[in-house]
């Protein structure tokens, strides 16, 4: 842990990694099944949301708009534009949740969606995300609070192999199934909220482009207070996790900043043996953390002598610098899209809040760049080394495939990073 610097001393950001609360409140939707996410707000807002995630994730994404005008706006108001949007969804489709959440123009105007939401006569979640305000990061976790506060049913008893897995943005698909399936290796039946696993995994099945298709259902939300153990991942969850422990006094609650890397997932392994009912864990775990250990042998020369820089959302940033340090690299910079509390434990010399015409100012203290798809211009242009990692990845295809946590996962990031540098080197 280095120098945190809380922001960019700019007025405004030159090239951007930040991305806004919307979109990442339209994701967290995206992770039930059956619902509708229901951007409430100009047409653009949702279009760009909209062609941004079918980029990444390549595969259809049900977004609808409210299309409100800056007219509209100032004339009526958006109850008309939410009432009237959701009747014409429903003339075609029947969500099984809508998932109501605002944007800068509508905020600014002043909308009481909460009041709107009384008026439609179909499960509804509303909540304020203006895009002026956070991120990615934090629009993710408002939708996720706004679903356990107005979803889950308080309860008293407790069921003891229920656990409810609180995942940050930043976990890919893969890596959201890859914690269920090992936290089930333990003898829990985990449900992850929201569950990307089931519903942007790339799995070719019956789509639906008007609703999700998979994830975690309306019912297995609403009965949720009856978990045995609480599991947040990203300090951005806390407050995820806090609004579910009050719906019932005698949960559990372990949290982790992250699960990158040998020691994170040596203490989940810890809680898990702690709580759960069996002696030791599964071989096939055992096996994988020996491989994590060899893996950090022999990547250990390369990434030892090569200086990182990482950029992204704080909560990602935290166990991708934490993989590295634990091999003996140098994360020299890490710039983070906003202000986090996470960014004090940041296992780098220097972070900072910015964007990537901050990082191209720190060009000679950094080898290889681990950022998103803007990152591979910088790269260029300063004669860098890259690994992709985060939102977007227009590069390549199967981004929601890359696992980079637990002890299979850390083994899979060190080896692409080790030979992401040896790449640079031989140029």
């Amino acid at each position: 842990m280095g120098e945190v610097r809380r922001r960019s001393p700019k007025p405004l950001q030159v090239n951007p990694i930040k991305l806004p609360q919307t979109m990442g409140a339209a994701l967290a939707f995206l992770g039930i099944d059956r619902c509708m996410p229901l951007m409430h707000g100009a047409m653009g807002c949702a279009s760009f949301t909209k062609v941004f995630l079918t980029r990444h994730f390549s595969e259809p994404i049900a977004i609808q708009t409210t299309a409100v005008t800056d007219i509209t706006a100032i004339l009526d108001g958006g109850d008309y534009s939410i009432v009237e949007a959701v009747a014409n969804i429903t003339k075609k489709v029947v969500p099984e949740l809508i998932g109501l959440h605002t944007t800068g123009l509508t905020e600014t105007k002043g909308d009481d969606i909460r009041g709107v939401a009384s008026k439609v006569h179909l499960p509804l979640v509303h909540v304020n995300t203006p895009d002026y305000e956070g991120g990615l990061e934090s629009g993710w976790a408002l939708a996720v609070s706004a679903l356990i506060e107005q979803l889950v049913e308080e309860r008293t008893q407790l069921d003891q192999k229920k656990v409810v897995l609180l995942p940050h943005v930043g976990l890919t698909p893969i890596e959201v199934e890859k914690i269920k399936e090992f936290v089930a290796r333990f003898g829990f039946d985990v449900h992850a909220l929201p569950d990307l696993s089931t519903s942007l995994d790339g799995y070719l099945g019956e789509k639906q482009g008007a609703l999700s298709s998979g994830g975690i259902a309306v019912e297995q939300i609403r009965k949720l207070g009856d978990a045995f153990l609480v599991l947040s991942v990203g300090a951005s969850m806390k407050r995820c996790a806090r609004a579910l422990l009050e719906k019932n006094a005698g949960m559990k609650h372990h949290h982790f900043d992250h699960l990158n890397g040998l020691e994170a997932t040596d203490a989940l392994v810890g809680i898990l043996l702690e709580e759960a009912p069996i002696p030791e864990p599964h071989p096939g775990i055992v096996r994988w953390r020996r491989r994590l250990q060899d893996a950090m042998l022999d990547c250990h020369f390369s990434i030892g002598q090569t200086r990182f820089l990482i950029a992204g959302e704080p909560d990602q940033i935290a166990g991708l610098c934490a993989s590295l340090v634990e091999a003996g690299g140098k994360v020299r910079v890490a710039v983070a899209t906003v202000d986090s509390p996470q960014l004090v434990g940041i296992r780098a010399e220097k972070v900072l809040v910015g964007d990537l015409e901050d990082a191209e100012d720190h060009r000679n203290e950094y080898d290889l760049i681990v950022s998103n798809a803007h990152g591979e211009r910088l790269a260029h242009a300063c004669g860098k080394g890259l690994v992709l990692r985060g939102f977007p990845d227009w590069e390549q295809v199967g981004s929601q495939l890359r696992n980079d946590v637990l002890y299979e996962g850390g083994t899979s990031f060190l080896v692409e990073a080790a030979n992401a540098a040896e790449r640079m080197r031989s140029k």
